[in-house]
Order: C-alpha cells, then sequence, then structure tokens
C-alpha cells in the first residue's frame, strides 16, 4: 500500500513519477536553493533518491511527504524520490525486498546525484552475514546501473536507545560492508539518535516516537532529518554532484 505513495512524492517534490524524466528545473522547496552556474544561469538543485522501510516511506500514518527523507530533502535544497516499502529489507520482503524495490520503484529512472539506501530494521531477526550480502548485492547492482551517482548506505533506525542484539549485529555487518565497499555509512544507533523510551518518558523518544516504540512522528521525522543533514554535511554529501 505504501508503495503507492511514491507517486505523491515525486509529484510533491517536482520529480515525475512516470516515464523516463526526472525534471531538474523546479526549485526545492527549502532553503538550500543551490547557486549560480557560469553565465548567470540558477543551477539545478541535486536530484536524490531513497531506498528504505517505512521509517522512509512512511508508516500509514506519517505519509511520505513527511518523513524524515522528504524532510531531508527540504532542509538541504533537494529534489527527492523516496522509493521502498513499509515491514521491508534487504532480505525481509513484502512481496519484494530492497533489490526488487531499487529495480521496480527507481532502478529505470535517469541517474540521481546521489542514493541514500536506509534499512537494517526489520532484518533484525535475520542472520547478519544474510543480510550484509543482500545489501552487497543491491549496492553493486545501483553502482553498476548509475555509475558516478553517490551511494550512502545508513544503518538500521531504532525507536528506543535500547536496540535488540540482533539490530546491532545487522548494523555492524552493513558497516563492515560499507568500509569494504567504499562508501559512506551514517549509523543512527551509534549516533543515538534516539535514546530512552516513549513509554518510560525517558530520554528524546516520548518526544520523537511513538507509543509503538518503533515509528517516529513528524516532529520525529524532522528530527531524524536534521541528524542525517548533520552528518552529510560532515561527509561533503549535503550538495551531492553526480561524477561524469
Amino acid at each position: 500500500m505504501l508503495c503507492l505513495s511514491l507517486t505523491a512524492v515525486a509529484a510533491a517534490t517536482g520529480c515525475s513519477p512516470i516515464g523516463g524524466q526526472v525534471h531538474r528545473s523546479a526549485a526545492a522547496d527549502g532553503p538550500g536553493q543551490g547557486g549560480k552556474q557560469a553565465g548567470g544561469r540558477a543551477a539545478a538543485p541535486p536530484v536524490v533518491m531513497f531506498l528504505g522501510d517505512s521509517y522512509t516511506v512512511g508508516d500509514g500514518r506519517v505519509q511520505p511527504e513527511f518523513t524524515y527523507a522528504s524532510a531531508t530533502a527540504r532542509l538541504l535544497g533537494w529534489q527527492v524520490v523516496v522509493g521502498g516499502r513499509a515491514g521491508t529489507g534487504f532480505v525481509v520482503k513484502r512481496r519484494d525486498a530492497f533489490l526488487g524495490l531499487f529495480e521496480s520503484q527507481l532502478g529505470w529512472r535517469p541517474a540521481p546525484d546521489m542514493l541514500i539506501v536506509s534499512g537494517g530494521h526489520n532484518d533484525f531477526r535475520v542472520p547478519a552475514p544474510q543480510v550484509a550480502a543482500a545489501a552487497h548485492v543491491l549496492l553493486e547492482r545501483a553502482g553498476q546501473r548509475w555509475p558516478g551517482t553517490h551511494i550512502v548506505l545508513m544503518g538500521p533506525i531504532w525507536g528506543t536507545g535500547t536496540p535488540p542484539q540482533g539490530a546491532i549485529a545487522v548494523r555492524d555487518a552493513l558497516q563492515n560492508l560499507a568500509g569494504q565497499l567504499g562508501i559512506p555509512f551514517v549509523d543512527p544507533i551509534g549516533e543515538q539518535w534516539i535514546t530512552g523510551d516513549p513509554l518510560t518518558g525517558i530520554g528524546n523518544a516520548p518526544q520523537y516516537i511513538k507509543r509503538d516504540r518503533t515509528h517516529p512522528n513528524e516532529a520525529g521525522h524532522r528530527y531524524v532529518a536534521t541528524r542525517l543533514a548533520g552528518d552529510l554535511r560532515r561527509l561533503g554529501l549535503a550538495e551531492p554532484s553526480r561524477k561524469n
């Protein structure tokens, strides 16, 4: 069901949801409007694609246009296309896992400036080496499909400050894979983006996470966006440009 929301996000952000063209002329709704090219023409904002689970595409009550992915795009002045499906991962699937979702939703599009793959939460019960192996296939496929596109791997997001050991093992496996491939890795668990527990009133979770102890509310998505934007700035990827 959430897969259908891809069209809404693409339309809201100026990216065509159909056909083979991504329109880069629409101004981004955010403070980063890009610079000037030679001759005084406004530089087109970067095109960034996300692939992920319910954190990325929304959980039904938070729609895709209000998730951290779209909020990050607004903060940094990108055009954005959000792909993925709730309940999915590198291995865990609802009809398709990430590789199939990449092919059906994103891979046929013109190359973006950057692809951010965010996942692993739903894979926490899967052996970590199996998750890393599936992620390896996906990341290699994306790199082959879009040479010159920056790729960022983002580890599991967790709704409390005490993720289970399975989630930590998946995080470690994905982090090791990113190091092997030379891909930047963003680590929400290691950086303690979420602390405490929404049911105990401890930490920032009561402010940002719903009582399901899993999904961010709209304020939580905006907060996650600020953390991701900060990491991308430190990585020099706040204004990505595809390498020719």
